[in-house]
């Protein structure tokens, strides 16, 4: 059984509509956010939901602990790839690209954790370290796409 946040599917309807900016020539939402365009921003959203949701599951005494932890990691993800967005040079995007990339290396540290201590199933520790690895793979695609920008 997968485990979705509560608005893991209202996620994929989100940042539908883009329009051109006459100033920098790229996309960005109807209220002008870049980031907000991109899929990987989208899918890094639907990660830290699909990973919220058997944090649910952790017991209490991991609450400010291993839950915490992994949620700050989660939220690092998406707010990285945020601020990265509109940074004046590729080499300064590729920087926050990298440090997303390193916040999904911990998600997973703490999943492997999670696992370890017996919070998750053997099948939801696969299918995150599936979306994880996915995650992954499309972030260090971007960067060497704006490396060769």
């Amino acid at each position: 059984m997968e485990i979705y946040g509560r608005y893991a599917k209202d996620i994929r309807k989100l940042s539908t509509k883009y329009t051109m900016t006459n100033d920098n020539d790229y996309m960005t939402d109807e209220f002008g956010f870049r980031f907000r365009t991109w899929d990987i921003y989208r899918d890094a959203r639907q990660f830290r939901s699909f990973v919220n949701g058997f944090l649910k599951t952790y017991p209490s005494e991991e609450r400010f602990a291993l839950t915490d932890q992994t949620k700050r990691a989660l939220n690092s993800v998406v707010l990285n790839i945020a601020e990265g967005a509109n940074r004046m040079t590729d080499k300064d995007t590729r920087l926050y690209m990298n440090r997303a990339h390193t916040s999904l290396d911990e998600t997973v540290a703490c999943s492997d954790c999670g696992l370890d201590d017996g919070y998750l199933t053997v099948e939801q520790h696969t299918e995150a370290l599936s979306r994880a690895a996915s995650l992954a793979k499309r972030l260090q695609r971007f960067s060497k796409h704006l490396s060769r920008s």
